[in-house]
């Protein structure tokens, strides 16, 4: 059995343990909010995009824009995976649930070649010995604008060469019950139906492109995907946040079980010790006692 000083010992350790573990839950709540505000001030502007695209396809519906082209499925030569996963653990199963996802996806096409933003995801990948775009190296940490049209110029370099026909995404769409939902979407090509009532036509009435809409429809389609990226990235980044802070709590509440234990631990062990002080101190005085008495008997 352990002694009182090696129990007060733990329970200093544990404590201090979960003064890191709150500290961490209040650091993710901070850094969740913040990105969702960043996100939501850049919204109009893309959702904006979007409706022009609208405007767009109902200008020319017999567009053969090469980013709204009709792929068959038996001929797509390759495809690219933009994996969003974290860049540290202490998550939950935040990062375990989406690359499985990507694996599995891989399972299925054996062409599809993954673009993985996060460390703890390329990390997983080398280990694993899987195959990967090693060269993009992005951060999951702190999501940009900027950083996000970097990841889509460099996906839609394999795209534009023809290295890939097709572009999907796989990431965790955070909800308000603090566990992540993973979500799968084709980037490209992209599907006319999902444009579709974006626009007002009243207002798209006398309205002309130039030089031509196609080349209009070329310039505004990377500034949308962007748009999209950046809104998955903030997504996943605040799906692991919560994950983290689920995770933080869990083990918070298992430090107050422990230090709960320890202390009745502790305290019947301090309560014994005193105990076995009270009783040789009484012994001794009985002994006294009787040690005088006999001294007085004799005399």
């Amino acid at each position: 059995m352990a002694s009182a000083s090696e129990i007060k010992i733990r329970i200093n350790s544990i404590t201090e343990t979960k003064k890191v573990t709150d500290a961490m839950y209040m650091i993710s709540s901070v850094k969740m909010q913040r990105a969702r505000r960043e996100n939501e001030k850049t919204r109009p502007y893309f959702n904006a995009l979007r409706e022009e695209i609208g405007e767009l396809l109902e200008n020319i519906p017999e567009n053969n824009n090469r980013y709204f082209r009709i792929l068959d499925p038996e001929g797509v030569k390759g495809r690219a995976m933009l994996l969003i996963t974290a860049d540290r653990g202490l998550s939950g199963s935040y990062n375990q649930t989406v690359l499985k996802a990507g694996i599995d996806r891989m399972k299925e096409e054996a062409d599809i070649l993954p673009f993985i933003v996060g460390e703890y995801g390329r990390q997983h990948f080398t280990v694993k010995k899987l195959k990967f775009a090693d060269n993009f190296n992005y951060a999951a940490q702190f999501p940009t604008i900027r950083e996000a049209q970097r990841i889509c110029t460099d996906l839609l370099e394999y795209y534009n060469t023809d290295r890939v026909d097709q572009i999907e995404i796989i990431y965790t769409h955070s909800t308000s019950f603090g566990t992540g939902e993973i979500r799968r979407k084709i980037l490209l090509p992209l599907e006319k139906s999902d444009f579709y009532g974006s626009a007002n036509p009243e207002e798209n009435i006398g309205k002309e492109y130039l030089p031509d809409p196609d080349t209009v429809l070329n310039g505004i389609v990377p500034p949308y995907l962007t748009g999209f990226i950046y809104s998955a990235l903030v997504d996943s980044y605040c799906s692991e946040q919560q994950a983290r802070m689920t995770a933080m709590n869990t083990a918070g509440k298992n430090a107050e079980e422990m230090l709960k234990k320890l202390r009745i631990q502790y305290n019947g062990i301090r309560q014994a010790a005193i105990t076995n002080e009270m009783i040789e101190i009484t012994s001794g005085t009985k002994a006294l006692r009787k040690k005088q008495k006999k001294a007085g008997t004799g005399n």
